[in-house]
């Protein structure tokens, strides 16, 4: 498997697991601040790598009128203030190529989003800035079907590719998780990132609806992902999910995320050990 580093943090089956983590949307500078501040601390008392995830912009809401972030210019000025005061590399999505140019001057890793994995002059642009590109797999593509997007990504001479698994279409408006999707997606040579959080959002239910959301069913996901042999994990969170803007009934609390780490990295351990008589 292919070694992928984001900043200092080499992500790959010989390197400890990695947390991808924050608000699911950039809401405020105060709020970015606080929740890296908290991230920060938890990645050095459990001792994982941390890259923190945030948004400028949400271009796939449900209506128009729905909070897509600060944009462009002030998103990624917050997200550079965040990478700055605490060190920690940073991700964010790009929904278009106009964008690339400036994200990439910031950010650690430019994410694709789910509904734009296909997008060929998308993938060639941000392949083509040489930095670290993490491609979420579609909701309605198996997993051997990222063969494409890592294809149009090494085309570019970039192997620098982490593919996350976020669930499958199952039905209308629910999401399953296979995790056949991880084993299948690591054998086509790059890192897999699980994504827990977005796997129980219920689609077509606003998102700060209790019912939008199951995320009961995280740590079970995480369990299995982890056993399942992720090499990082993407869970979204925000000091108070109640006011969140985007993905509130989805997101962990971040003052719950403590104890869920704190097993998934000893399962990860395990894991590992498991490989190393293999």
């Amino acid at each position: 498997m292919k070694t992928v580093h984001v900043a200092s943090i080499p992500i790959g089956d010989s390197h400890p697991m990695v947390l991808i983590s924050g608000p699911c949307v950039i809401e405020t500078e105060a709020i970015a601040m606080k929740t890296a501040e908290a991230l920060k601390a938890l990645s050095e008392d459990l001792g994982i790598p941390l890259i923190y995830k945030s948004s400028f912009e949400k271009d796939n809401r449900s209506t128009a009128a729905n909070y897509r972030g600060p944009g462009l210019e002030e998103g990624l000025r917050i997200l550079e203030k965040v990478k700055k005061t605490f060190e920690i590399p940073v991700l964010s999505d790009i929904h278009r190529e106009t964008d690339i140019p400036a994200a990439a001057e910031v950010l650690d890793v430019l994410q694709i989003p789910a509904f734009l994995c296909q997008q060929t002059s998308l993938l060639i642009a941000a392949g083509k800035t040489g930095k670290p590109v993490n491609v979420k797999k579609g909701q309605f593509l198996a997993p051997d079907g990222m063969k494409s997007p890592v294809d149009k990504l090494l085309s570019t001479g970039n192997d620098q590719i982490l593919l996350t698994e976020r669930g499958a279409s199952f039905g209308y408006y629910q999401l399953v998780a296979d995790m056949r999707a991880i084993p299948i997606m690591k054998s086509l040579g790059f890192p897999v990132v699980f994504d827990a959080t977005h796997i129980v959002r219920i689609y077509g239910v606003p998102s700060k609806d209790p019912g939008g959301g199951e995320p009961g069913f995280v740590p079970t996901l995480v369990y299995a992902g982890v056993a399942a042999g992720c090499n990082a994990l993407f869970l979204e969170t925000h000091p108070c999910v109640d006011e969140a803007l985007c993905d509130a009934s989805s997101m962990i609390p971040l003052d719950k995320l403590k104890p869920l780490l704190k097993r998934a990295i000893a399962l990860a351990a395990l894991v590992r050990s498991w490989e190393e008589e293999a």
